[in-house]
């Protein structure tokens, strides 16, 4: 029986140089998208999935985040003695449970893969997800509860979010290279292509920011080298893992949304704004109005 997934990592430190000016004082995660900062959507979906604990591998000037996951008893005091009881519930509701996570600090920036070793006291010997905070995923159920679902119908093992992108444009991300055709909605992979051409693709199935991983890839982390960019990649130490454990490609319904670049964020906004409940209708009147214009 596969262990469950009760803690995860999500990697907070880069600096957001692909959204310059707006990160130079502002963490890139903690931008707004429609009501709420980008990093809330990719909490909820982690406790939505079962997550119990959250670790924040943060940096330089993120202390901000940890503020905003804390409880603010001014502002709820204020809310609560004007009547705004709405408002007041929102906020607490974006607040974990007491104990619920931690932070730890990157204290250099040495890529993704050093990150996620970052966090490895807390995680401790158990299976674990990670959730890159650029990435938001609107799904029901969440894409992270998706994937333990697959998790536990394959028996274990690490699991990677796909989706499906148009062949031609496959060098635009990193695909999995599949092992046959999927079975119980997972696919066996047997590797990983970093933007290849699309005559040399191995599948059109991207590779998206969730992961499930076994606690043995922190030990091939500690002594992964520099990859692209000069950077300790969570890849590479993911295909060495490869060799010895079992890796499956989950094909999730929901849409994607990558806010680490201008475009990205004006997609994710726009998109989340067309379906809130509460302004999605004048908001598709107002998008409607500035494309007549």
């Amino acid at each position: 029986m596969s262990k469950p997934i009760r803690k995860a990592v999500l990697p907070v430190a880069g600096l957001g140089t692909r959204v310059l000016p707006a990160t130079k004082s502002i963490p890139k995660e903690l931008l707004p998208v429609v009501d709420q900062p980008a990093i809330q959507y990719v909490v909820d979906e982690a406790f939505e999935a079962g997550v119990e604990h959250i670790v924040f591998v943060t940096g330089r000037n993120k202390s901000s985040i940890e503020d905003y996951f804390d409880q603010a008893f001014e502002l709820e005091t204020t809310l609560e003695k004007k009547g705004k009881t709405a408002v007041l519930e929102a906020v607490r509701r974006a607040t974990p449970r007491a104990g619920a996570t931690s932070f730890v600090r990157q204290q250099a920036p040495l890529g993704l893969g050093h990150a996620v070793w970052c966090a490895r006291d807390i995680i401790g010997h158990e299976p674990f997800a990670v959730l890159l905070p650029d990435v938001i995923v609107d799904a029901k159920p969440s894409c992270l509860a998706q994937m333990t679902e697959a998790y536990e119908r394959v028996g274990g093992g690490n699991i990677i979010a796909v989706n499906e992108v148009p062949h031609e444009e496959v060098d635009k991300y990193g695909v999995i290279d599949p092992r046959g055709a999927a079975e119980d909605g997972a696919i066996r992979m047997q590797g990983m292509v970093e933007k290849p051409k699309p005559a040399d693709a191995p599948s059109n199935l991207s590779i998206t920011g969730r992961y499930i991983l076994q606690p043995e890839i922190f030990r091939l982390l500690a002594d992964q080298g520099a990859g692209a960019g000069g950077e300790i990649q969570l890849t590479d130490a993911m295909a060495r893992l490869m060799q010895d454990q079992p890796f499956h490609a989950v094909q999730f319904t929901g849409d994607t949304y990558d806010c680490g670049s201008k475009i990205g964020y004006f997609t994710a906004f726009l998109g989340l704004a067309l379906k809130n409940g509460e302004i999605g209708k004048e908001a598709r009147a107002v998008a409607k109005s500035l494309l007549e214009d």
